[in-house]
């Protein structure tokens, strides 16, 4: 590696070594590591070997859970992990080998990457034109993997330049939250007059809130372990269904606290979370991006060993309105069940898009809309169940258009193209001002108007198939999700374009 003094200063600074790390991500002895002697040579006049600087970048195959993946990884002991001491075609082959053998793909990231330094110039005798010549084949292939394989990206230390964006061009991101990712650093930000420390510039609060990173977490122990996890709802690539494991959690299993999970009270909120961990597989439920996009939580969860992406709303954000940044989230992972054929799951309470001057400065009828064609540019099994509210444009966006799919209602549901509040005193303004007492009027129509969208009411028109006992929601989910599995297809989706 960089040296022993170089490998003293990552264990001074609480950081494991890139071999380190990969040791501790793969099963034990798994690792078949690729141009391990590869690095820059420094040889006397007859051409004997004085020294060797390896390579700042380290990959190979390996094994997770007993499934070949490919392992790539930033040495940051030599030059920082920068392009000084990279040889290019390393990180290449690497992302070459996940896309050709159709393998699962994790990249270890600290330092620029393989990206560049101002130092570049002097060591290469020239400055690098970005891309250059070749250069976007590395590009080419870090993004088509998007489409083709998993790919994990840990960020684990200062990342920046290159290394950012391999950070987020990946379907599952982590940091650990000393570890700081930007564009560029302190240094460079500072000449824009903005004097930030690395944490106060691109710290793990700031990144997953913003979306850019998926998850933080205080250990890289914790890293691996959630990376593990993510991978084991996956399939190893699109040509592949994503794994069914042993269950033993009883599909029928009947959870009496669902009964009263919604509240009589419109007006009040409750948690979702433990509705998710009620209806599906024990312990099977893994969120992900829970900073970013509150409105909407998002997660991978098993149905009787079978894998499914879960969206639910959260009324405590915003009622659950979709904002701009929930509809992006919405976007990004509906996208993703199509590409790797996950059935999805809505347990929806959803009001409608944010509304006021803030929503509309963020352009949020134009990020929901184009939620709404992701949604509908799906072809997996989808099944919804509305839970309260669905109200509005974004109440439309409950199940994909021109397609069926299974949508069911607890009694606490109630719907219609605006809430009352605020509707009815713009719709009976005349009826409530001529009122003798116009608030104890609009209380009137208010009850009125409740007992007839009733949801049996919209049940006995069919336009909602079915009202069912909460505590049978369970079982319901387990039929859907054994009722989709032979409708999944295996290969990139044809309708559609999967984004980083």
């Amino acid at each position: 590696m960089g040296g022993v003094d170089k490998v003293k200063r990552q264990h001074d600074q609480g950081r494991l070594t890139v071999r380190e790390r990969i040791d501790r991500l793969i099963d034990t002895t798994s690792f078949h590591e690729i141009g391990a002697v590869s690095g820059t040579g420094e040889y006397d006049a007859h051409g004997e070997l004085r020294h060797v600087t390896p390579a700042n970048c380290i990959f190979g195959r390996a094994k997770i859970d007993g499934r070949t993946v490919v392992v790539v990884g930033d040495d940051f002991t030599v030059r920082g992990g920068s392009a000084d001491a990279s040889i290019s075609a390393k990180p290449l082959m690497a992302e070459e080998m996940a896309h050709d053998f159709r393998l699962p793909i994790i990249r270890i990231i600290e330092g620029s990457g393989g990206g560049g330094s101002v130092k570049t110039i002097e060591t290469k005798g020239a400055a690098n034109l970005p891309g250059g010549i070749g250069g976007t084949r590395w590009y080419r292939f870090t993004i088509e993997n998007m489409s083709q394989v998993p790919v994990v990206a840990l960020g684990l230390g200062s990342v920046a330049g290159l290394g950012a964006a391999r950070l987020a061009a990946s379907h599952y991101s982590i940091m650990t939250k000393t570890s700081a990712m930007f564009v560029a650093g302190p240094p460079v930000v500072k000449r824009l007059g903005q004097d930030l420390s690395k944490q106060d510039l691109g710290g793990a609060e700031i990144q997953t809130r913003a979306g850019a990173v998926d998850h933080a977490v205080e250990t890289e122990e914790e890293a691996f372990a959630c990376a593990r996890r993510f991978l084991s709802y996956l399939p190893s690539s699109v040509h592949e269904l994503p794994p069914t494991l042993p269950c033993t959690d009883d599909p029928e299993r009947v959870e009496e606290t669902l009964m009263k999970a919604v509240p009589r009270s419109r007006r009040q909120v409750y948690k979702m979370r433990p509705i998710i961990e009620a209806v599906v597989d024990k312990g099977s439920f893994f969120e992900v991006a829970a900073s970013f996009g509150k409105p909407v939580i998002v997660g991978l969860a098993r149905l009787e060993g079978r894998a499914v992406m879960v969206l639910a709303s959260d009324p405590f954000h915003y009622g659950g309105s979709w904002t701009a940044d929930a509809c992006q989230k919405v976007v990004r992972w509906v996208d993703f069940a199509e590409t790797f054929h996950l059935p999805v799951v809505y347990l929806m309470d959803c009001p409608g898009f944010m509304i006021g001057l803030d929503a509309e400065k963020s352009a949020t009828i134009r990020h929901g809309v184009r939620a709404m064609a992701a949604v509908n540019q799906t072809t997996v099994p989808w099944c919804t169940i509305i839970l309260r509210n669905a109200f509005g444009v974004a109440g439309v966006v409950h199940q994909p258009a021109d397609r069926f799919s299974i949508r069911y209602a607890w009694p606490s549901a109630y719907w219609g193209s605006l809430p009352l509040e605020g509707g009815i005193e713009a719709a009976y303004r005349a009826d409530i001002d001529a009122a003798e007492d116009p608030a104890a009027k609009q209380k009137e129509i208010e009850e009125r108007l409740n007992r007839l969208r009733s949801p049996f009411r919209s049940a006995e028109k069919f336009w909602v198939e079915e009202i069912i006992d909460p505590r049978k929601t369970r079982s319901l989910l387990c039929e859907f999700a054994r009722l989709a599995e032979p409708l999944r297809k295996v290969g990139p989706p044809a309708n559609m374009t999967t984004r980083p």
